[in-house]
């Protein structure tokens, strides 16, 4: 069965139930992936006090003049840190697409903590362990670096639960995450005191580029494309998540699991000037020199790979220079 809208799916037997409940759960998680590569989970076990702690602090971070947040701008184009203006990126330029620029800003952080070895530091780790920006807000560092580590902790879960959904051992995944790139990023979607350009949106059509996506938005907006090519909206569910796989778990699985369009619309216009928007965002990325290269349990005796290996780290840099320089290289 095809899945035409995101399915609902509920962690807990994950966390404490049977083998039988884990392997019933596992095949939901593989269906919804095959189907539509969205589903929102619950009792996922995010302490909601973190949440709305993050939360407040980002709404604090918009909230100052932009002087004062342009001093914690993103560094360069192939570095994923810090503030990033409306209309600064492009989210369509990722699949080759022309569109103006999204109608959101942003703020940033990878891991922190990172060793100072020859792994994370030397010319292979490129931009990826880059230091982090922090704005002189009370607070703000120590949540953002706790919700990081919550999120990457449920990262490591659902990769295992991906692993059971795909006939492999349950810790398939796990050495090739245990030193991930991952970016924890905060959307804002500011009122629209004018009306968007032609085919503007808050965040234009795109695909992720990673292994998942983990969002916690706080409005409706947000769409996905079904196989039938239909904009669905995502469920907006008190408590839930919403997870998407992203384009190299697509690859893993020579196109099995569907790396799916999504955007996020613009408000009606009659709201749309009071209307304000904001998503937490965790983009899991494996190990940059993790090879992604067809996994064995998704290529029948006789059936070619689609792609050509690649590694984590190439993958993303490539995308994220095209969203930022609007497709160019500079």
């Amino acid at each position: 069965m095809t899945l035409m809208t995101v399915p609902i799916i509920d962690l807990a037997p994950y966390f404490s139930g049977t083998a039988a409940q884990k392997a019933a759960l596992a095949r939901q998680v593989d269906e919804a992936c095959r189907s539509i590569g969205f589903l929102v989970i619950t009792h996922h076990g995010i302490d909601p006090a973190l949440i709305a702690r993050v939360s407040a602090l980002s709404r604090q971070f918009f909230d100052m003049p932009l002087a004062e947040k342009r001093k914690v701008d993103r560094p360069r184009d192939d570095a994923v840190r810090g503030y990033s203006a409306v209309g600064e990126e492009g989210l369509s330029y990722s699949l080759e697409e022309a569109s103006p620029g999204d109608l959101k800003e942003s703020f940033s952080i990878g891991p922190s903590n990172v060793p100072d070895d020859d792994y994370h530091r030397g010319p292979a780790a490129g931009p990826h362990f880059e230091p982090n920006s922090w704005p002189p807000i009370e607070g703000f560092r120590e949540a953002y670096e706790q919700y990081f580590e919550a999120m990457s902790d449920l990262s490591r879960s659902l990769m295992r639960l991906f692993a059971l959904g795909l006939e492999l051992p349950e810790t398939y995944f796990d050495d090739k995450i245990d030193k991930h790139i991952s970016m924890f990023r905060v959307l804002s979607y500011p009122p629209q005191r004018e009306a968007p350009l032609p085919g503007q949106l808050r965040a234009g059509a795109h695909s992720d580029y990673g292994s998942l996506t983990i969002v916690l938005p706080d409005d409706k907006g947000l769409q996905v494309q079904n196989k039938a090519g239909e904009w669905v909206d995502v469920p907006l569910v008190e408590g839930g998540l919403v997870v998407n796989i992203a384009d190299l778990m697509m690859q893993w699985t020579n196109d099995q699991w569907v790396s799916t369009m999504h955007r996020v619309v613009n408000p009606p216009f009659e709201v749309a000037q009071t209307n304000r928007r904001q998503s937490l965002v965790f983009f899991h990325q494996p190990n940059y020199d993790a090879m992604v290269e067809c996994l064995p349990t998704c290529l029948a005796p006789g059936e070619k790979a689609k792609y050509a290996p690649i590694s984590s780290g190439d993958h993303l840099t490539s995308k994220f220079v095209k969203q930022t320089t609007f497709g160019g290289t500079k």
